[in-house]
Formats: C-alpha cells, structure tokens, sequence
C-alpha cells in the first residue's frame, strides 16, 4: 500500500511540475513550443532506455564462458521495448498541444483546462462503453463543463480561445493514454517503448520548423527535465500506480493537480490566481468529483 501511494503521489507532483518546466520555458523565451516539446520527448526516451538497460538482470550462463563484461549485459539485443504506437501518438499529441497551449496560458489556467479535459474524456469514454449516468452523475457533468465554460467566456480574465483549446486536445490525448496505461504489466517498458515511439513523431512534426528552433541552455536543462524526471520518470510511475487503481479512481486522483499547479505558479512564477480561476476550479473539480463519487456509491 506504501508503495502504490507513493508511485501515485510522485505522479501527480511530476504532471504538476511539467506545468511549471513548460510556463518557465516559454514565459521567458528560454525555448519555443516545438524545440521544447522535442528536447522533452527526446530526452525522456533516452532516460528512459538507460534506466530500462541498467535495471535489466545478468542472464545467468554456465561453463567456461559465463562471465560476461557489464556491456555485454546490457546488451540491446536483450532489451525489451513495450508501449504500442497509438499510445505514443496519443504522448505526441498531447506533449505537443500541452507546449503550444502554455505560450498563452498560465500554469494554473492551462493545468485546469488539461486536467478537466482529461476527466470529461474519461467519462465519454465510460459513456461510449455503455455506462448509463444516473441523475446525480449528470448533475455533475453539467456542473463541470459549466465551470469551463465560465473559464473561457469572453472577457477581461478569459483565456485566449486557440491556446485553450489546444490544451484541451492536450488533455483528451492525456486521458486516452492513461486508459490504454491501465493494463500495463512493465510500466518501464511501456512508458519507454511509448516515448521511443514519439521521438519520430517529433521530429517529422519539428523538420518544418528546424532553422526557427530556439533553445538557450536553460532551454534546454527545463526541457530535458521535464522529459528526463517529470514525463518519462513521471509517468511511469503513473502506469505503475494506474494497475492498482480503477478508471474511476485514477480520474479522482488527479482531481487536485490544478490547484497544486495554480499554487505552485503563484510561488514559483509569479503568477496570479484569479477569482475566475478560482470559481471555475471549483466547479470543475467538484462536478467531476460528484459524477465519480456517485459511480463510486452507487458501486458499492
């Protein structure tokens, strides 16, 4: 029980943290959303294959040539890559929307929209399976979406529409990876086979752009933090957390990801809390917590 809490724990401050990594990056012109996205994905795949390489055990051999150099044990014809590549595709989409989105968007806003995107993309999928809401289920669900569309009505603190909607998309494609995450049984080797398959994604998606790439060094250390530590160690721990954890209960927990990215933004970047972000935090998340608490009731 320790250790599932504290896989899921880490998670959650990692996908908080990405936030913060990304804002810093941009709000500073440190790097532009593509370099980025490409530093983050690249570094995270390679991150991730070394620790996939170091924690792999020795085959054991007898006779005369059992003994084997360390880089003989870590051999890449050994190495199993798991992951699938519509789970990449949905890390691609949802790195690259999660990048271009925190250009406009302060971290607790864009955590908000990610987050709540996330929540209602599990639901239709609940939906789309064939769970039927009750009443209490469907009160929640206008009371989330309510709360996002008071975010994002016009007006002096609203959000820029395009960047909101790109961290929507960003939050679809995040709530679809951690569905097919579910049923992981190396979360290592899946979260390194899925951002082994992202890195061409990237790139293909990056060649346009290559003579408009900007990263100053401290571009690049955000951006290979935020793909080394807080996405590709992060979200294993995550996939290693989510087979403990039903869909119902993986979408509560990251019910408190927003308020922690908003907090976290006013400490650390300066960032301004409004009232809007507020009110809408609070009917976002307590809509989203009403619909899954009643599944959860109704459950038992």
């Amino acid at each position: 029980m320790i250790r599932i809490i504290l896989y899921t724990a880490a998670a959650l401050v990692a996908f908080a943290f990405n936030s913060i990594l990304c804002r810093l990056a941009l709000r500073g012109e440190e790097a532009d959303a593509i370099g980025f996205t490409l530093v983050r994905i690249t570094s995270g795949a390679v991150a991730l294959v070394l620790i996939s390489l170091l924690m792999r055990k020795p085959e054991r051999q007898q006779g005369p040539h059992s003994r084997r150099s360390a880089l003989g044990q870590l051999s890449l014809s050994r190495f199993r890559v798991g992951g699938a590549w519509p789970s990449a595709f949905f890390l691609f989409t949802y790195a690259i929307c999660f990048s271009l989105a925190y250009l406009s968007l302060s971290a607790g806003t864009g955590a908000l929209i990610l987050f709540g995107s996330v929540q209602l993309t599990m639901i239709a999928v609940s939906l789309f399976q064939g769970e039927r809401p009750r009443p209490l289920e469907w009160l929640g669900l206008f009371i989330a979406a309510g709360g996002l569309a008071y975010l994002l009505l016009p007006g002096f603190e609203s959000p820029p529409l395009v960047a909101a909607a790109s961290m929507a998309a960003a939050g679809a494609s995040w709530g679809l990876y951690s569905l097919r995450g579910r049923g992981a049984a190396d979360p290592i080797a899946n979260t390194t086979g899925n951002f082994a398959r992202a890195v061409p994604m990237i790139i293909l998606a990056a060649m346009p752009f290559f003579t408009r790439l900007h990263l100053t060094p401290r571009g690049w250390l955000l951006a290979a933090v935020s793909g080394a530590v807080t996405s590709g160690i992060g979200y294993s721990f995550w996939y290693a957390a989510l087979k403990f954890h039903t869909a119902i209960r993986a979408a509560v927990l990251q019910l408190p990801v927003p308020l922690l990215t908003a907090f976290l933004g006013v400490l650390l970047l300066g960032e301004t809390a409004s009232v809007r972000l507020w009110v809408a935090s609070a009917l976002v998340l307590g809509g989203i917590g009403l619909t899954i608490f009643s599944k959860q009731r109704v459950a038992s």
